[in-house]
């Protein structure tokens, strides 16, 4: 096998716009420029697409809509299964990638890689389980038969914190519910999506179901797709704040929509908990991706008794995490995604410290290239700290202390957003009701990671709405049709 280089694999990837099946130039030829996040320099520039760009793609996603939806479950399933085991074969190739657009360590691109394939593979079996059924009326005069159909073309916005991940997780849905698409990759990471793409068109993907829009100017551009009486669902995972953008643009059309948003998890430890099980999960749930997850940990709520143990433990442990380049060997943290994210950090850590918060470990950005932050712990932190409502989005666990079980429960759902909660306790009774009392749509029990292509993701109140993986996540691509049937 040969070697995967940076040069390599930048060399591999297409850097045109997918659209009815061609890579193609922008129009005028506008290009933008994609960053190493560990340097600030520039890795290459891939296409900017225009208004008209993103019409054509549009255009080509709804002329291959009605024979795409013909296709049979089983070639469709056959597909992302070929795209899975693709996928796996050039793990090393995807992990660079995401590795040099991104700044993830190389072993967290590889988990990506893994975590990322395998919602095709779950999809290829759920793609030939697509169901309705058959009943008769109450008063036995009608047959009811209701069928499971596909919504129609879908306009997909990815972020970029896991490049991956976040469009297997839509695309894998849509092709086995038979929906074509329009996907729009975050501007600082396009190129392991445009990657994706060219692997599916590989496999057998036919033109126009898959339809890649890479631009700078994202407003202008999905915009009047979203207004398109001919898109039927829009997808998105991002901030809130642009959610409610989007979501408000997609009412005219009446569109369906699954919205993946904000989220401020708390993670709860009680004091009957096994502390180093807990500090254990709270390094995963906190540094996975450098704390760039939606997912990730960003209040710790510490049951008094236990709070300075658990502290010093933590910061003992981030404390000798090593900062550096995510190729280079021996790194377990990289840089933040860009300057704007590593100077957001900065703000919350320093509001913190300035309303009493102690910092245990970290606490500073490092100076020279690229947009590194130290992972922080900082304890004593006050409810009216700014982290405390905001996603801090880096490596920063900012600890608090409480004393019984409602006030734990208090503080957690203090929050509009509602992603994901985490517990620890060895108490049963303790972790069902807290799971039950918790205004979350997902909560991981004496675990630091929830995420899995097989269970539902999403979240309440202003995290979004709708799910995706598991059983529910391909109901977001299909409309249900009843047809009653007089006798």
């Amino acid at each position: 096998m040969a070697t995967v280089t940076q040069e390599s694999v930048l060399e591999s990837v297409p850097k045109g716009l997918l659209i009815a099946g061609q890579w193609r130039d922008a129009s005028g030829g506008r290009t933008l420029a994609v960053d190493d996040p560990a340097t600030g320099e520039v890795l290459t520039h891939v296409a900017d697409a225009s208004v008209e760009d993103g019409k054509a793609a549009l255009d080509a996603a709804v002329a291959a809509q009605a024979a795409w939806a013909r296709t049979a479950p089983r070639d469709r399933a056959e597909i992302l299964r070929a795209a899975y085991e693709k996928i796996t074969e050039r793990a090393d190739e995807f992990a660079m990638l995401m590795t040099l657009e991104m700044g993830k360590t190389l072993a967290e691109s590889r988990g990506e890689v893994a975590y990322g394939s395998e919602f095709f593979r779950w999809f290829s079996e759920e793609a030939v389980r697509i169901g309705g059924r058959y009943a008769t009326s109450p008063n036995g005069a009608t047959r009811l038969m209701t069928m499971k159909q596909p919504v129609g073309p879908v306009l997909m916005i990815t972020p970029w914190n896991f490049p991956l991940a976040m469009g297997t997780r839509k695309i894998g849905p849509a092709i086995a519910a038979g929906c074509t698409m329009v996907v729009k990759p975050a501007s600082q990471t396009p190129l392991t999506m445009l990657a994706l793409a060219d692997l599916l068109r590989e496999v057998g993907l036919p033109d126009g179901v898959l339809n890649v829009v890479t631009t700078s100017s994202t407003g202008e551009v999905m915009e009047p797709l979203i207004r398109d009486p001919r898109l039927r669902k829009l997808t998105f995972t991002g901030s809130t704040p642009v959610g409610r953008k989007l979501m408000e643009q997609a009412s005219e059309q009446i569109l369906r929509v699954s919205m993946e948003l904000g989220g401020n998890a708390p993670f709860l430890v009680f004091g009957d908990a096994d502390v180093d099980k807990a500090v254990t999960g709270a390094m995963l749930a906190k540094m996975r991706n450098m704390g760039e997850a939606c997912t990730a940990a960003n209040r710790f709520y510490v049951h008094e008794s236990i709070a300075e143990e658990f502290s010093a433990e933590l910061g003992k442990r981030m404390g000798a995490l090593t900062l550096g380049r995510g190729t280079e060997e021996g790194v377990d943290v990289g840089p933040l995604v860009d300057e704007k994210s590593r100077d957001k950090v900065s703000a919350l850590v320093d509001d913190a410290v300035g309303k009493g918060a102690r910092v245990v470990v970290g606490g500073s950005a490092r100076e020279g290239a690229g947009w590194f932050y130290e992972p922080t712990v900082l304890t004593d932190v006050p409810e009216d700290a700014d982290l405390t409502r905001e996603e801090i989005f880096g490596p920063v666990a900012p600890v608090s202390t409480f004393t019984t079980d409602e006030e734990a429960v208090r503080m957690a759902n203090d929050t509009e957003y509602g992603l994901v909660a985490y517990v620890f306790t060895n108490d049963l009774t303790r972790a069902i009701t807290v799971s039950e009392a918790l205004e979350f749509g997902m909560v991981g029990v004496n675990q630091g990671i929830v995420s899995n292509p097989a269970a539902p993701f999403g979240g309440v109140k202003a995290s979004g709405v709708g799910r995706e993986g598991g059983f529910e996540g391909i109901d977001e691509y299909l409309e249900t049709k009843y047809v009653g049937i007089a006798l």
